[in-house]
């Protein structure tokens, strides 16, 4: 009598698959949204880069634009990828996310300039080997990095993409916009 063989293996990467696309735990969507943004970021930096070597734009237009390119880029992948938000009404999320990616860039440029602030006035760095020009960039990585973390996914996970009692008021400030 021949025996059964499964494959049980190739089913435990499919349900960790099916998890990673479709679950709405906490985890999942974290990786997801880890995704979006490495995917927004580099079109951000693709845009920059063209539109400063390419267009000589001055750094601060080519950045906006860039930033704006990544900004839509990443509110639409987490629309419908990260966090499943298809019942939720376009109008509505894009205002909770401009608001959110406002507070964004304020915590990303006023906590970038406090960390290096605080880095400049810690000597003992210099001591054990750390260079000024190096506290920017490490000011600019760990600021971003928490901002993402604690700002960027809770507030988009909690506030932009789901159904909240503000969605009304939002709904209302998208009507006056377009004057339906």
């Amino acid at each position: 009598m021949a025996e059964k063989k499964t494959d049980t293996g190739g089913k435990k990467v499919s349900r960790i698959g099916n998890k990673l696309m479709h679950s709405d735990n906490w985890f999942f969507e974290f990786l997801r949204s880890a995704v979006s943004s490495q995917a927004a970021s580099w079109c951000d930096m693709g845009v920059r880069f063209l539109l400063f070597t390419v267009a000589s734009l001055a750094p601060w237009i080519s950045t906006a634009c860039g930033c704006v390119v990544g900004g839509v880029i990443n509110c639409i992948i987490n629309y419908k990828f990260t966090f499943h938000a298809d019942g939720q009404s376009w109008r509505v999320v894009g205002v909770k996310y401009v608001m959110i990616w406002f507070g964004s860039l304020l915590l990303n440029s006023f906590g970038t300039e406090a960390v290096y602030w605080l880095l400049n006035h810690w000597t003992w760095l210099e001591e054990i080997g750390f260079k000024p020009t190096g506290y920017y960039a490490a000011s600019t990585l760990f600021v971003s990095l928490v901002v993402s973390w604690a700002w960027n996914f809770v507030m988009q996970r909690n506030f932009v993409y789901k159904c909240v009692g503000f969605d009304k008021y939002a709904l209302r400030l998208m009507d006056q916009i377009i004057k339906r």
